[in-house]
């Protein structure tokens, strides 16, 4: 789950990483700014890249800064409405610096990244000047980043980078995150701060860290969640259910493979009765892009039967394309060839079906 930039400096004040003078403010929220930060910046807290560029970080002087942020929980920023804006002191950037911490799956370890080129254009100096970017991999069974490879990092940049470094890294390995990143790490006049800051968390760790909800979740994916799904959305117009998920991916990699396009990962689990495949179903049924949904299971722990009758009271409109192979499979086949329910031996051609279908 990402978590939005106020929510983010928080965690890394707590940590000793030095933030710029600020306050957060809710759409509604009457707020005072201190009166000695004669210029600030003024920043729409939304879950969306590029939201500079965007019109969702605006520079005002002091007198402005109530004009600016009202006016700016009135907008947009890529579609998304402003609810929640982070008022900050302008800093004196002397310098700006790039760092970041995230999974090299590869390695399966964490990954240091960290460049004297910082700042919003930070894509187009891995595009142009991907030697600039200096990265290091951490095993992640050690608790502080090793002095050499701080001294591999820096390389002649500020000594004192090396300290965030590792408390940087302390904040990755302790809130269980997927990201954390500082851009930019800004040197001024009185020192390094954290102009800005991203930390996404592993979703499996929520609750170790006391949240409750998962805010990135769509609502087709809160209610797969409370169904026990695993579920994924994606952009295509073919529904996918599976039972485990080596299957269910192995139907969406088939799909995409011939030219068509899935439009979502379900897999029902093991055992999955009628209640479940029809929540299944009916989930996909409510998704305006699904003209077609093929169901491909195997019955071991589940059955067909029980397949095929949640399939059948789920009573979507969608053509519905099923192969059914296992544990009752002369039952479940049954059930649905009464119904005429279009049903293939292979999962080759219940996705050639499918893709025929839908295109």
């Amino acid at each position: 789950m990402k978590l939005k930039e106020y929510e983010a400096k928080e965690i890394l004040e707590k940590a000793g990483i030095r933030i710029p003078r600020g306050i957060h403010v809710k759409k509604g929220d009457d707020f005072l700014v201190a009166p000695d930060i004669r210029e600030a910046v003024v920043k729409a807290q939304v879950e969306v890249a590029g939201r500079g560029k965007a019109g969702g970080i605006l520079m005002a002087e002091y007198a402005q800064i109530r004009q600016i942020t009202e006016g700016l929980f009135d907008a947009e920023i890529k579609g998304v409405p402003v609810e929640e804006i982070l008022i900050e002191e302008k800093l004196q950037i002397q310098h700006e610096y790039f760092l970041s911490i995230t999974i090299d799956r590869s390695k399966k370890a964490p990954v240091i990244l960290f460049t004297t080129e910082g700042g919003v254009d930070i894509e187009e100096v891995a595009r142009k000047s991907p030697a600039a970017i200096r990265k290091a991999m951490v095993y992640p069974l050690l608790s502080s980043v090793p002095g050499y490879t701080l001294r591999y990092l820096l390389n002649g940049a500020p000594k004192e980078i090396g300290a965030i470094i590792q408390k940087l890294y302390t904040i990755f390995m302790t809130h269980d995150a997927l990201l954390a990143e500082i851009n930019p790490l800004v040197m001024t006049p009185d020192g390094l701060y954290a102009a800005d800051a991203k930390l996404i968390l592993d979703d499996n760790a929520l609750a170790r860290h006391g949240i409750t909800e998962n805010r990135d979740l769509s609502e087709r994916e809160r209610q797969a969640a409370a169904y026990g799904f695993s579920f994924v959305e994606l952009s295509g117009n073919i529904g996918v259910i599976g039972n485990g998920a080596g299957l269910t991916m192995a139907t969406v990699d088939l799909i995409n493979r011939m030219g068509g396009k899935p439009a979502n990962f379900l897999d029902v689990g093991g055992g999955a009765d009628r209640v479940r495949v029809a929540h299944a179903v009916r989930l996909l049924g409510s998704m305006p892009d699904v003209t077609v949904i093929i169901v491909n299971l195997l019955g071991g722990i589940t059955r067909c039967d029980e397949v095929a009758a949640g399939i059948i009271e789920a009573g979507v409109s969608q053509n519905i394309i099923v192969r059914l192979a296992g544990t009752n499979e002369a039952e479940g086949k049954a059930l649905l060839s009464a119904q005429g329910y279009q049903m293939l031996d292979t999962m080759e051609d219940a996705v050639t079906a499918a893709v025929e279908a839908a295109s």
